[in-house]
């Protein structure tokens, strides 16, 4: 029996609201550089958020044989 193929773009709200949380890291360290820090983190955790987003792309449509 075959597991249920899932479509690769369904939506994933929580993965968005920590994507805007990363954004708003960098935008906080470009308005606000001396208080606000960790804005180069905000950039590292968009850059694995996406990774992981386009991995799962890519590895679903390996398996379907459609790369």
């Amino acid at each position: 029996m075959n597991a249920p193929e899932i479509p690769v773009s369904s939506y994933r709200p929580d993965i968005d609201g920590l994507r805007a949380i990363a954004v708003l890291a960098v935008v906080a360290l470009h308005a606000f550089p001396t208080v606000a820090t960790g804005g180069f983190t905000g950039v590292d955790v968009f850059f694995v958020i996406s990774g992981f987003l386009i991995s799962g792309i890519i590895l679903g449509k390996l398996e379907r044989g459609r790369f």
